[in-house]
């Protein structure tokens, strides 16, 4: 079985701290291993490593997400990468098409499809690996995965399964043991249903009506044949070669996976998942499992409780006396909201067009301190830009801007016009329009970038290597 993991996402729903270049799924704000802080793909990734999984596994994103991944995930994690954002079915298809025209997996090859940040036990993921089995014992063109409910959710779609008698999975070896019949019977853990129908996002009363029928939560995992999704595509007239895709991705209809094939299978399996499942998709749900209440620089007073605090900057917060609250600061903005209204975030950002004012990228990360645009159409933009030791940019340069770089701290090697330099604390290097440029981090180093031009966007770097080894042998010819 082959596994998708989807990591797509517009960073509103946890603004300020989520923005295009950093979706909630890359936000180190969960408990992790050694007391440490870890985000949602980092969790998602090492418990796919400890269920056996990760072998098996890509990841599927946008070209913004690509550098964030690999630093959450690792360098060697396999990508797949959309030449730009659309919806759940045109990112599926093409890593189908990935799979079957550049992996080469066998048609008759189940493939998994999962969101890259669910909040899960380890059981979830053993769970999945049963999907394969029901594939093939049902004969249904798609297994989906139900989580059983724990209220009647109003922001969750349901599956509603068939009323007949549950049905068994078959062990790889044929066998069935008694407590696996026993299970059948019951529900329980190795017996999947039959698909009735699918009701997205009911009132509470009709999803308490949903519950007493058996309906689960869809949680966004479907299983099908590799075959099952190519034969579709060529029905549809979409490409199978992968570099033919990507050329006429652009073509594909923005829509989504359960609406374009789910929902129109001819015949559906469910297997129901009785555990921990949370999607960490609004600030009330994530402060649930943060593991503190404060995050960053503040003061709390007594009888702020159940108020969470994070803040990025480097100011102080004060909160005084508000309770249930959640206040999030960073270089995006400030938010302060009850809890209960927190996910109206993003529909009162819907029409926000700001750039990011935060990224991480491999080598480390940058905040924007400020930004002007004048009556020509110039712009000024500065940065305090934060590289780790042993990293470098890519070799690059631009065709519509020019910078000048501050060095705070540290010492490294850069690269200019193939000419190789040290630089240090307080060196100030000027870097004219259309020079080629990198800098290697022999220490952490910190500095000030200074751009001027009518194009400072990332998409205006014309980048001609990434690796520091490919660099100097580039430079050498």
């Amino acid at each position: 079985m082959k596994l998708i993991l989807l990591s797509g996402g517009s960073g509103k729903r946890l603004w300020p701290l989520s923005n295009d270049a950093r979706s909630k799924q890359f936000l180190r704000i969960l408990d992790g291993p050694g007391g440490l802080k870890e985000s949602m793909v980092e969790r998602v990734w090492r418990q796919l490593g400890e269920t056996g999984l990760q072998s098996s596994s890509y990841i599927a994103a946008g070209k913004a997400q690509e550098e964030m991944i690999r630093v959450h995930a690792g360098l060697s994690v396999p990508l797949i990468i959309e030449p730009e954002r659309r919806d759940t079915f045109p990112a599926i298809a093409l890593s189908a098409v990935y799979l079957y025209s550049v992996a080469g997996v066998s048609l008759d090859e189940v493939v998994t499809i999962l969101p890259v940040d669910p909040y899960v036990e380890d059981a979830f993921f053993h769970k999945i690996s049963e999907l394969e089995q029901v594939i093939r014992d049902s004969g249904c063109d798609m297994a989906l995965m139900g989580v059983k409910p724990t209220f009647p959710s109003e922001k969750y779609g349901y599956i509603v399964p068939e009323t007949d008698e549950p049905k068994l999975i078959i062990n790889a070896a044929g066998d069935v043991t008694e407590a696996e019949v026993n299970d059948a019977e019951t529900g329980n853990a190795r017996s999947y249903r039959l698909v009735r129908h699918f009701t997205e996002k009911p009132r509470e009363d009709a999803a308490s009506e949903l519950m007493q029928r058996g309906a689960l939560w869809n949680c966004g995992v479907f299983a099908f044949k590799l075959g099952y999704l190519i034969n579709l595509l060529i029905e549809k007239r979409i490409p199978i070669q992968y570099d033919e895709l990507v050329n006429q991705y652009s073509t594909l209809v923005k829509t989504s996976f359960d609406y374009e094939v789910v929902e129109r299978a001819k015949q559906v399996a469910v297997l129901p998942f009785d555990g921990c499942w949370k999607d960490l998709g609004t600030w009330n749900t994530l402060t649930e499992e943060m593991g503190t209440s404060e995050l960053g620089e503040h003061i709390t007073t007594e009888l702020a409780t159940d108020t969470h605090v994070i803040n990025e900057l480097g100011i102080p917060i004060t909160i005084l006396g508000i309770k249930n609250a959640i206040v999030a600061a960073s270089p995006d903005g400030i938010l302060v909201s009850d809890k209960a209204s927190s996910p109206r975030i993003k529909e009162v950002l819907k029409n926000s067009d700001k750039r990011p004012m935060y990224e991480e990228r491999r080598w480390g990360y940058y905040i924007v301190l400020d930004y002007l645009k004048y009556p020509d159409g110039s712009e000024v933009m500065t940065k305090r830009v934060c590289l780790d030791r042993g990293k470098n940019f890519s070799y690059h340069y631009h065709n519509n801007r020019c910078e000048v770089w501050t060095i705070l701290s540290g010492e490294g090697e850069m690269m200019l016009d193939d000419q190789l330099r040290t630089v240090k604390a307080g060196d100030i290097i000027n870097i004219p329009l259309g020079s080629r440029h990198c800098l290697l981090a022999l220490t952490p180093m910190e500095m000030i970038e200074v751009m001027r031009g009518t194009q400072l966007v990332e998409e205006e770097s014309v980048r001609l290597e990434a690796d520091w080894n490919d660099i100097m042998q580039y430079c050498m010819i």
